[in-house]
């Protein structure tokens, strides 16, 4: 059995910071948090072995500064780096520093990091891996008339991607050709200014879809293994707010379809640690690669509950060189889990609502997990996502689980702050939802508009 690391920097804050601390400590591994002065009161400075400060409020001073955060890693001496989500955790050039540095990313290599994030390559290795595609080009389109072309052979409503995007940003519905060429040079500014890639690609907009994604572990090894599926689709403006283990649509033979399709994309990679492979469905149970997230997800414990499985744990084992221990038959899905997200923000206009938590009361009970780094009397700072934490629920069905849900919503209390609660109750209530009869729309259509 491999080694495991003697100290572990996490280059991240809020709940997966807490969440990698854990971990690492029953694995009896050291911890390092890195921390910007606006998050000096923060749970994971708190609960961390040490910390170091990175930086001032502004993420790309301090989260996402590399070079303070490999200088916090060598001066405490940490020999590995996790990288959370967001910030530098999908960013190939920060893998490679730490290789440089003898860090070990807890992540995949930036080979994968690179094939997988830029969209054009992903769907192009997709293709040649035998993973189903919408329509679409492999390759960014060089201008507005070439986009106009391809288009017009796909068919409107097409759908303009940033070829460098990400968790739902840089997307944009075109139903008709005057739609594309107003917006074009616009959307193309846009992804330049927010991911420093003013490519563009075009797909067939699939109208009505499922947001359907595989869970995968892969180690250095060869070792490849699907862990079901989650459901993303109660989104809105492509932000996933509800996700959901297993997924209402599934049945047998569609996630093993979806696995073995996900498989394919990793091994025509060498794909290594966790990642997740995206798949649009559509109303006839056929999937389309969208594209594949190389890190953990925020989601991730609705994987965790219905599988058993601790994808942290397996995260650390694999960069250590240990082997994956579990095999297909390990994965029995005979249960349920749902997970809300739960945001510091207006939950009408759902604006941010930073400030300070004067009470906060977290469910409990069984089955109920919170993944969340405030308490009470902290102050909920303006400069990052606005997401306080997650709410897990497992039981043996859906019904039972969607119960237990609106039981733990009923008990959460956060007073001084405005959040997303009750708008995640009337979700939870609607009768669309409950019968897991929705598509990507579902917010749009039915939520927003105050039916």
């Amino acid at each position: 059995m491999a080694e495991l690391f003697k100290k572990v920097l996490i280059a991240n804050r809020g709940e997966i910071a807490l969440r990698v601390i854990r971990a690492c400590r029953e694995l009896g591994i050291s911890t390092v948090a890195v921390y910007s002065k606006a998050d000096e009161s923060s749970l994971h400075v708190k609960l961390a072995d040490e910390a170091v400060c990175v930086g001032p409020p502004q993420a790309r001073l301090s989260y996402l500064n590399a070079p303070a955060l490999l200088s916090a890693a060598d001066i405490t001496g940490a020999d590995a780096i996790h990288p959370g989500y967001g910030f530098l955790s999908e960013n190939a050039e920060f893998a490679r520093l730490c290789k440089e540095c003898k860090v070990t990313f807890i992540g995949p290599t930036p080979a994968n990091i690179d094939s997988m994030g830029d969209k054009a390559e992903a769907r192009s290795i997709a293709k040649q891996a035998g993973v189903p595609l919408l329509p679409g080009t492999l390759e960014p389109v060089p201008d507005v008339n070439a986009c106009a072309s391809e288009a017009a052979k796909i068919g409107y409503p097409v759908i303009l991607k940033a070829v460098s995007g990400g968790g739902g940003r840089g997307i944009h519905v075109v139903r008709n050709e005057e739609q594309l060429r107003g917006s074009f040079d616009r959307l193309s500014e846009e992804a330049k200014a927010a991911f420093g890639d003013p490519g563009m690609y075009v797909e067939k907009y699939c109208e009505s879809p499922r947001h359907v994604e595989i869970q995968v572990l892969c180690d250095k090894f060869g070792n490849r293994l699907a862990l079901g599926e989650r459901d993303c689709t109660v989104q809105r403006r492509h932000q996933k707010i509800i996700e959901e283990a297993p997924s209402p649509i599934a049945d047998e033979d569609l996630r093993k379809r979806m696995s073995e399709a996900a498989l394919k994309l990793c091994k025509a990679v060498d794909y290594e640690n966790a990642g997740t492979v995206e798949f649009l469905v559509d109303s006839d149970r056929q999937f389309y690669f969208m594209e594949m997230n190389t890190r953990i997800q925020v989601e991730h414990p609705v994987t965790e509950m219905v599988t058993g499985v601790d994808l942290i744990k397996a995260q650390i084992r694999i960069a250590a060189g240990e082997k994956l221990k579990l095999t297909a038959k390990d994965i029995q899905i005979k249960s349920h889990a749902i997970e809300a997200r739960i945001n510091a923000e207006d939950p009408v206009r759902f604006r941010p609502c930073p400030g300070k938590i004067t009470a906060l009361h977290v469910p409990g009970g069984f089955g109920v997990r919170i993944e969340s780094f405030v308490y009470d009397q902290y102050t909920v700072v303006p400069f990052y996502d606005s997401m306080l934490g997650k709410l897990i629920v497992h039981a043996p069905t859906r019904a039972e689980a969607i119960s237990k849900m609106r039981q733990a919503l009923d008990e959460f209390i956060v007073e001084g702050i405005q959040t997303n609660i009750p708008f995640l109750k009337k979700v939870f209530a609607h009768p669309r939802f409950q019968e897991g009869d929705f598509d990507t729309h579902f917010l749009e259509e039915f939520m927003l508009k105050n039916e």
